[in-house]
């Protein structure tokens, strides 16, 4: 049975909502690139939302479609980071109370940025080794406390809301769009991109990318079910997820033109090159669509190219940990 996608008009009028608070990120042309793969690359910078990633459009128009009498029961959410900043600014916007779950190893930055976005109006609870545990211990805590949750991926009107960042990218495209990169972890942001693309470019080849410690949506993909892994390399947080959306796997199963895996050592590679070359800061998540473009070098050539730069929630204290990996990476390739 065929998965039906998003009415275009439902997403316009959630990129319309949302217009008052998310910038409409730039899409740039990078020379250096460009001339390294001898094609046009553009970036879609949202690194440059006010919380540093996407996740604000799938969170805040979620936010946004909940009835007053939910909304003052309190809201709930589960997040590696990203997911929890757009909630925790949408709470102090609309004056929700809310609770936000992370893994305890979280980097000290993204908790940080949460407390800074939320204010007094979001409390957050460290537990769990991983996304898995926060978000099992969050649907206890809001069962036993009739909170409504906010899923950072696996909800249309999350999804609904991450495609508005690529109806912004055919609307800021004078061209045609030969590939899009796009990161995967739980799939909302990759389900937005098919739901546009499907609809008004379907010539676009929508291009997958997962870290190759945690392919959770190619494993899924391979067994043609939605498959639960048993262990996961949680370097790329922003993307490490044991298993994805129920919604997004059906898309990607159905829609998706291909799926890689990107070493995490390449990734880290990407972080370093993205600053030293373009002045961007990239988290692991946020680097995986340019780290992929060595994969297709031979396919894009002459062709309109366009990376999600999905986030730039990178905490310093990681650097070290990063170059190891990356330097470890080129040294098994030589």
């Amino acid at each position: 049975m065929s998965t039906k996608l998003i009415n275009i008009k439902n997403i316009r009028n959630a990129s319309n909502q949302l217009a008052d608070v998310v910038i409409k990120s730039p899409l740039e042309k990078n020379l250096k690139l460009s001339s390294n793969f001898s094609c046009n690359i553009y970036l879609k910078r949202e690194d440059l939302q006010q919380v540093r990633s996407f996740k604000i459009r799938g969170a805040l128009n979620k936010i946004l479609s909940l009835s007053e009498s939910e909304r003052s029961k309190g809201i709930v959410c589960a997040s590696a980071g990203n997911h929890a900043q757009g909630f925790a600014f949408a709470c102090k916007l609309l004056n929700i109370d809310g609770n936000v779950f992370m893994p305890i190893n979280t980097t000290k930055q993204k908790i940080k940025k949460v407390e800074e976005f939320g204010g007094n109006k979001v409390k957050i609870k460290l537990v769990g080794d991983n996304f898995g545990q926060a978000y099992s211990n969050a649907l206890t805590f809001c069962k036993n406390n009739d909170k409504i949750f906010i899923h950072p991926f696996d909800d249309m009107k999350v999804i609904e809301g991450q495609a508005t960042v690529f109806i912004e990218i055919f609307d800021q495209a004078n061209f045609d769009i030969d590939y899009i990169f796009v990161p995967i972890g739980g799939g909302g942001l990759i389900s937005g991109a098919i739901n546009v693309f499907k609809q008004l470019s379907p010539k676009t080849k929508i291009i997958g990318i997962e870290p190759m410690g945690a392919p959770a949506m190619k494993t899924s993909i391979n067994n043609n079910k939605n498959t639960t892994l048993e262990s996961i390399d949680g370097f790329v947080d922003g993307a490490a997820v044991k298993r994805v959306g129920e919604i997004s796997f059906n898309f990607c199963n159905e829609y998706l033109h291909d799926l890689i895996l990107i070493h995490e050592g390449e990734i880290c590679q990407s972080i370093l090159d993205l600053e030293r070359d373009h002045c961007i800061v990239a988290e692991p998540a946020g680097a995986m669509s340019n780290a992929a473009l060595n994969t297709y070098s031979s396919k894009i050539i002459n062709k309109n190219v366009v990376c999600m730069i999905c986030g730039g929630n990178n905490d310093s204290s990681r650097m070290p940990e990063i170059q190891e990996r990356a330097s470890n990476w080129k040294n098994s390739i030589n």
